[in-house]
């Protein structure tokens, strides 16, 4: 199952929309939702858990963004740290673990037992499935190291390669007076390749949003998805007069164009409230599930859509 979710409501004690957007990817990633987002989960082919975060604020266009983040566990607070203690956007790898210890997160291991388990399950079979192409030994039957062909072949992702073993934490807040915010987390593909930074901490891809227009942010295949930009191209939709439900639809009928099979979905509002989300159509999801938590609902729903 996918996990979004999409906010629309006063927000009470003094807090911001930027706080319901941390507080909700920090819930999140506290408890490990979908083994997708936090620590324990998703390990790259050496076994590490890393993770990836991001966080945009509406009024003023800062972000702030973490990608292949170790050892911290709260990667949507470390993006927050990002925008509010650097005139900087991203920061990745060990660098922006030191970064994080420097501002007082607490530095933990990521790995679990369940994470173990995983690289062992996938070492005894041969790291089946992998995201390698054109190299030696062949990585649709073999572990690495692995080498460049002399000559490289085109070549589609391993058929045994499950799209859906990773997911994303993604949320648009709005508040009664027209504040807005977007964010994510992760914790990216199973058997990445390390150092594999997907669309979830990239400005514009993972999430995006404007106070003025919308917000929008997106899940799936981040590999193909970040390179159209799904959540920006929707926001900039509405902008223009699309309702939400029509901009997310075109966000994706614009990367199915160009694959047909990729696994992706995206939630978007306006900023009268208004919300809508589309996905694609694959064997195995065929509906898009979300929650919305507004002013008019004790409690969050759960609402879907079925896919294109």
């Amino acid at each position: 199952p996918i996990f979004s979710l999409t906010t629309r409501f006063k927000i009470t004690s003094g807090a911001s929309v930027l706080d319901a957007v941390e507080t909700g990817c920090a819930r999140c990633e506290a408890d490990q939702c979908n083994g997708s987002v936090g620590f324990g989960g998703s390990p790259d082919e050496s076994g590490e858990t890393t993770l990836d975060a991001m966080i945009m604020n509406g009024d003023t266009m800062e972000a702030g963004a973490v990608a292949d983040l170790r050892r911290i566990k709260n990667a949507i607070g470390v993006a927050r740290a990002v925008m509010e203690h650097t005139d900087h956007t991203l920061l990745v790898g060990e660098s922006a673990s030191v970064f994080a210890e420097n501002m007082g997160f607490i530095a933990e291991d990521l790995t679990t037992n369940k994470s173990v388990n995983i690289l062992s399950e996938w070492l005894k079979g041969n790291c089946q499935p992998n995201y390698r192409k054109n190299v030696l030994p062949d990585p649709s039957a073999s572990c690495g190291p692995y080498k460049p062909r002399a000559t490289a072949r085109r070549n589609k992702r391993a058929q045994g390669a499950n799209e859906r073993s990773h997911d994303t934490i993604g949320m648009v807040a709005l508040d009664r007076d027209g504040h807005m915010a977007a964010g994510t987390s992760t914790n990216g593909l199973t058997h990445k390749v390390p150092g594999r930074v997907g669309d979830s901490p990239i400005v514009g891809a993972g999430a995006f949003v404007d106070s003025s227009a919308g917000g929008a942010a997106a899940t799936g295949d981040g590999d193909i998805m970040m390179r159209l930009l799904p959540s920006y191209l929707a926001v900039e939709l509405m902008r223009a007069g699309a309702d939400p439900s029509a901009a997310c639809k075109t966000a994706i009928s614009r990367i199915k164009r160009h694959y047909s099979g990729f696994f992706g979905a995206i939630i978007c509002a306006n900023t009268t409230g208004h919300y809508g989300a589309a996905c694609n159509k694959v064997p195995g999801f065929s509906q898009f599930h979300f929650m919305v938590s507004n002013s008019e609902s004790e409690s969050p729903l759960m609402e879907y859509v079925d896919c294109l």
